[in-house]
């Protein structure tokens, strides 16, 4: 079974994604904050990261980067989520590491093909 790894503060929107990723066959864990989420992913193995951009203790943008530099044995696809898409996010989060980048709220469809593409090609 694929595993995901859910970095989201927000209750609502952890509980949202969690269960409606976990009806599409995925297993969810989660982080509920930038620190927890750089532990849980150095720790784990985990297939793709979902990455919430804001978050407490540590912003999402400074978690990526430390995933990336801790990272050995792969490359884990990072898709930055955010609700705040300002012009030039896209290529911060792009910069930060991530493989990807999608906007809340989230359009299910939208980011499962995204989701989609980047195991695919991690396959």
């Amino acid at each position: 079974m694929t595993k995901i790894l859910l970095v989201e503060d927000n209750e609502m929107n952890r509980d949202m994604l969690s269960r409606r990723l976990q009806r599409k066959g995925y297993e969810v864990a989660v982080a509920l904050d930038g620190l927890e989420g750089v532990a849980m992913a150095i720790a784990g193995a985990y297939d793709l990261i979902l990455m919430d951009m804001s978050l407490p203790e540590l912003d999402g943008w400074e978690a990526t980067r430390r995933v990336r530099q801790a990272e050995t044995g792969g490359h884990i696809p990072i898709i930055g989520l955010t609700a705040h898409a300002m012009s030039g996010d896209r290529e911060k989060a792009l910069a930060a590491g991530c493989d990807d980048y999608d906007t809340k709220p989230v359009e299910l469809n939208r980011l499962l093909g995204k989701i989609e593409a980047l195991l695919a090609r991690n396959a």
